[in-house]
């Protein structure tokens, strides 16, 4: 069993290190480069892509000017046990639609209602909740009542209602975070590892699985449309 909680300011340190590690370990389906496991560069980005949630945590106490809300599955016998998490965005210009940017669930928790729980806790409030998804994503998210609406680049957009809300969602830039210190110790720590031979294999590699996926994407849709 599990219970929802809904977070209002920055969550304290514990939860940041259990969403932090869900995160890392689910990498693959949250990056929007959707990196393997296999490709030199994922530690990379199971760094970028967790630094990139840490700062939507550190903008739900409302100074970034940006409107981020966190819904929290915790263990219901121990409530400081993280099973999984929603990260949406509101839109800043209709009450009725959100985008959700990240969920994850803890993998010994799936198949029981948490991820359905966590969607169904927004789409009790909010009209029109949009989300991306992979192509080999999509079929799940159709089970969970969601439709398909265009293709975008290796994902497919994906509804509550069937339609683009075309509200206005407010995103953090995530281009500085892949210039930052870090991040550059953590390449430079790669290419030393590897060579400069394999990184540069490693970023053909993850392009070219990336235009693979946008064609993938775009069958999708219109399969998806055309049988509409």
């Amino acid at each position: 069993m599990f219970i929802l909680r809904r977070l209002d300011g920055v969550p304290p340190e514990s939860f940041q290190n259990q969403i932090r590690q869900l995160v890392i370990d689910h990498v693959g389906q949250l990056s929007s480069v959707a990196i393997s496991p296999d490709n030199p560069l994922y530690p990379l980005y199971q760094y970028g892509v967790g630094l990139e949630v840490h700062q939507y945590l550190m903008a739900l106490d409302g100074t970034r000017g940006l409107a981020v809300e966190l819904v929290l599955a915790l263990d219901a016998e121990a409530p400081d046990q993280l099973l999984g998490f929603a990260l949406a965005l509101p839109a800043q210009d209709d009450s009725q639609a959100c985008a959700l940017a990240f969920l994850a669930v803890d993998a010994g928790h799936r198949r029981q209602g948490v991820a359905r729980g966590l969607l169904d806790d927004l789409r009790g409030r909010y009209a029109c909740v949009e989300l991306s998804a992979f192509p080999a994503q999509v079929s799940w998210f159709e089970a969970m009542g969601l439709q398909v609406v265009a293709s975008a680049g290796p994902q497919v957009l994906m509804s509550s209602t069937g339609h683009a809300s075309g509200a206005l969602i407010g995103r953090l830039d995530i281009a500085p975070i892949y210039q930052t210190v870090e991040v550059m110790q953590i390449h430079a720590y790669l290419l030393n590892q590897h060579g400069d031979e394999a990184m540069i294999e490693a970023e053909q590699l993850r392009d070219e699985r990336l235009d693979a996926l946008a064609e993938e994407a775009q069958a999708c849709a219109k399969q998806r449309l055309t049988r509409h």
